[in-house]
C-alpha cells in the first residue's frame, strides 16, 4: 500500500489526459496507490476541489493558501470555517517562498503565522512550502508553537540541516519526484541520511513528473517511482519505503481513517 501525501486533483488535465477524478483515483489503486491528500492553495478554488474529491472516501483534504497565491486573498476566518470540514485532515499548503516574490514577505509571513495559529487551534498537522527561507520557516514554527501539532515540510528540496531541525519539531519531511532528477545530489543525500520513519512520499501532481516520466504530466500513481527510488537509495525494497511511509503518515495525519 502507498499514500500520495500532497497531490492537486483539481489541476489535472480532465479536457486530454483524464476522463475524470475517478479515472484518475482508479489508475493509483491500480499500482497500489490506497489513499491520496489533495492540497488545496486557495481559498476561491477550494470549494471546487472539496466538491471533486468528496465522493471518495480515499482521498483526504488539506486547506489552506499557498504563499505565492497569497494576493488572491487571505482570511483567517473563511480559512478556519473551510478547513472545519471533516475531511480536511491538514491546515495548509503554507509557508514561505522568496524565490519567486521575495517582495511578499512580509504578507507571506504574517498570513503563515495565521496559518499555524489555526492548525493549532484545530489540532490538525501542517503542510509547509518553504523556498529559499530556511531561517523564517524555522522561526515561525517555533515562534507559534507549530511543534503542538507538527506538520510536514512538502516536495523537500532545502539542506540536511533543515530536516533535521523540523524533526527535532516534530515534523516529516517529504520526498517529491526530483529526487530521481540527475541533478539532485544533495537531495539524494539528505534522503540518504535521514531515518525512513520521518520520511513520506508524494507527487506534488500535476507538476515534478519523477523519472521515466519526467516531463509528462505528474499524478497520484507515479508515487510507486518515488518510493521505489528512495528505497534505492537507502538500500531497502520499495515495499518497505510503501509500508514505512504508509505508517508515517497516518501517524501524522490522525484525523485520515483508513
Amino acid at each position: 500500500m502507498l499514500v500520495d501525501s500532497h497531490c492537486h486533483l483539481d489541476k489535472l488535465n480532465y479536457e486530454d489526459l483524464h476522463a475524470d477524478v475517478g479515472a484518475v483515483v482508479e489508475n493509483a489503486k491500480q499500482r497500489g496507490v490506497d489513499y491520496l491528500l489533495s492540497v488545496g492553495v486557495t481559498l476561491k478554488s477550494f470549494p471546487k476541489m472539496m466538491e471533486l474529491i468528496r465522493p471518495f472516501d480515499n482521498v483526504f483534504a488539506s486547506c489552506g493558501v499557498h504563499p505565492l497565491d497569497i494576493e488572491e486573498g487571505f482570511d483567517y476566518d473563511t480559512l478556519k470555517a473551510l478547513a472545519s470540514d471533516d475531511r480536511v485532515v491538514a491546515i495548509g499548503e503554507t509557508g514561505l517562498d522568496y524565490h519567486y516574490q521575495p517582495e511578499l514577505s512580509e504578507k507571506q509571513k504574517d498570513a503563515f503565522r495565521q496559518h499555524v495559529r489555526l492548525a493549532v487551534e484545530l489540532n490538525k498537522p501542517l503542510i509547509i512550502h518553504t523556498r529559499m527561507a530556511r531561517e523564517d520557516t524555522l522561526q515561525i514554527l517555533r515562534e507559534e508553537n507549530a511543534q503542538k501539532v507538527g506538520g510536514v515540510l512538502h516536495c523537500f528540496t532545502e539542506s540536511y540541516e533543515m530536516a533535521e531541525a523540523a524533526i527535532e519539531l516534530g515534523f516529516y519531511i517529504s520526498i517529491s519526484g526530483i529526487v530521481t532528477f540527475n541533478k539532485a545530489s544533495e537531495l539524494k543525500d539528505v534522503v540518504r541520511r535521514l531515518p525512513l520513519e520521518r520520511l513520506l512520499v508524494e507527487t506534488d501532481s500535476p507538476y515534478l513528473a519523477p523519472v521515466p516520466f519526467r516531463g509528462k504530466e505528474n499524478q497520484p500513481a507515479y508515487v510507486r517511482e518515488v518510493a521505489e527510488y528512495v528505497g534505492l537509495l537507502k538500500g531497502v525494497s520499495g515495499d518497505e519505503v510503501a509500508k514505512v511511509t504508509t505508517e508515517n503518515f497516518f501517524k501524522l495525519f490522525s484525523q485520515a481513517k483508513q
